[in-house]
């Protein structure tokens, strides 16, 4: 009965999770709230906080993410992120690694200021593309860089977990070997697991199994047979696409699943494709600098909603009333009235009007 909308009606003028919420933060009927039981700094950059969710927490599929909301002086923030731990059923708890920006709201107060007891707001796990499949192939190739590891960490603890004996490459990028994420963590997977074979490389320091950036000897490497296989790749928008085109180039037949988590560094636009922005529902007006709309949206004082700020959860989604937008993430150009479009990687081409 507490889980229905009679209910909610009855509770107002709040709905019930909000009285329960009062009552104990960890009950919960419908909304999903996670309670920080365990915070470990890595390195100065980052803090991984492992989550324990209310009853309502359905579980996730490795390679998912989450919405997490979090209250900074008072004003509620979202933020998605991709859980690093195992999805497998046994295991309840949500593992979260964060990287601190120089201007990040939410990651510079979860790094400084995340503690064990606090409670943060959790969305249900999103996105069935970038996930293991559910008939497991003899070969997975897991590919990432810098902060792109949580996904496919979480697939490789998944696959270790439930005694996946089939071959699992994992090749990670990073800077330094400071640098790397969870690199305990790699080093005593793969030494528990002879099917693991872990490649690291670092692009500035070197020491790693392989030296270099991503090319056709570390694709050999990690993929020595293009057969009953399946890849993975998380990270820098220049090493998913020089992974793509390589894919492309050797013709390969293993699927190749894709994910960034920044996106690539695209020309600037030409002076004369800069306009005017429109924003209608709020009657404010900015002339276009380059930067996404919802960058210029918060430069003009607006505050829209928003979630991953890229691309993923769609929770900034709003109408286009005119003019044409170019996709971040692509480089594509288009739009037509009346479509949604991701204010977080569109950025507006000319006279341009949205629904915000």
């Amino acid at each position: 009965m507490l889980g229905t909308r009679v209910a909610d009606a009855l509770a107002g003028p709040h709905d019930v999770d909000h009285y329960l919420e009062l009552l104990r933060p960890d009950w919960a009927v419908r909304r999903i709230r996670g309670e920080i039981v365990a915070v470990r700094h890595q390195n100065d950059d980052s803090v991984t906080l492992t989550l324990r969710p209310t009853g309502t927490w359905p579980g996730f599929r490795a390679g998912q993410h989450v919405e997490i909301t979090v209250e900074v002086d008072g004003v509620r923030h979202r933020r998605s992120y991709s859980p690093s731990g195992s999805a497998h059923p046994r295991t309840r708890d949500i593992e979260l690694t964060v990287r601190r920006h120089p201007e990040g709201v939410v990651s510079r107060h979860l790094k400084e200021h995340a503690e064990v007891g606090m409670f943060v707001g959790l969305s249900a796990p999103r996105g069935d593309d970038f996930v293991l499949p559910e008939v497991r192939p003899r070969r997975i190739v897991l590919i990432s860089g810098g902060s792109g590891v949580t996904p496919v960490l979480s697939m490789l603890r998944t696959l270790t977990d439930e005694g996946h004996a089939g071959e699992i490459t994992f090749l990670h990028y990073a800077r330094s070997a400071e640098d790397l994420l969870y690199a305990r963590d790699l080093e005593a997977i793969a030494a528990d697991h002879p099917n693991v074979t872990l490649l690291r490389t670092f692009t500035r320091d070197g020491g790693g199994e392989l030296e270099g950036r991503f090319g056709p000897e570390h694709l050999r490497r990690a993929l020595p047979v293009d057969e009953d296989a399946a890849a993975f790749v998380c990270g820098p928008g220049a090493l998913v696409e020089a992974t793509r085109a390589l894919w492309e180039d050797q013709g390969l037949i293993t699927p190749l699943r894709f994910e960034h988590f920044a996106p690539p560094v695209l020309p600037d636009l030409d002076p004369d494709q800069l306009g005017t922005v429109t924003f209608a529902g709020s009657g404010v007006s900015s002339e276009a600098d380059g930067s996404t709309l919802l960058e210029q949206a918060e430069a003009a004082g607006l505050s829209p909603v928003n979630g991953c700020r890229m691309g993923i959860c769609l929770t900034c989604k709003c109408t286009l009333n005119a003019g044409q937008v170019r996709d971040t993430l692509s480089g594509a150009i288009g739009g037509v009235p009346g479509e949604e479009i991701r204010i977080c990687v569109s950025a507006p081409v000319g006279d341009v009007s949205v629904d915000l």
